[in-house]
């Protein structure tokens, strides 16, 4: 039997692939190479989090709470990067045990305004989770070693 926790990333999985083939792929933006989830991060999260996801985003100084370093995130969690709270945690629609106050975005909410008229309330929620499992992809391949 597959623990959910194991079938819930292969969903997530292919949901990503799902985005990328309908989407054409992804472009070279200021965030980093030609990596799954760049151009995600350039968009969203770059101007709090910054190029290299330090939290000295050109915003940073402007909000009351410096965004997290994103490069420690693994290193912070005994070496594991722990994939599927930091995908709640950017989706944001979800209360996300001990993560205290929100004070960044609900992504979740954003992307699926952005997509639910034009592709229904589950095409929407497919097109969410890809972007979103876009961006934890990304955050996970800028882990400091």
């Amino acid at each position: 039997m597959i623990k959910t926790s194991v079938l819930q990333n292969i969903i997530l999985s292919l949901a990503s692939l799902l985005v990328i083939v309908l989407f054409g792929g992804i472009t070279n933006v200021e965030a980093g190479e030609d990596l799954i989830g760049a151009g995600e991060y350039s968009v969203s999260c770059l101007s709090c989090h910054g190029v290299e996801g330090k939290g000295d985003g050109p915003l940073a100084e402007l909000l009351t709470v410096k965004p997290s370093d994103l490069t420690v995130i693994a290193k912070n969690n005994e070496g594991i990067f722990p994939l599927h709270q930091v995908f709640r945690v950017i989706d944001g629609r979800h209360g996300v045990t001990g993560h205290g106050e929100r004070d960044m975005p609900v992504w979740g909410a954003r992307y699926m305004r952005e997509y639910a008229q034009g592709c229904g309330s589950i095409g929407a929620e497919d097109v969410v989770r890809s972007r979103i499992l876009e961006l934890v992809y990304y955050i996970q391949s800028i882990q400091q070693k």
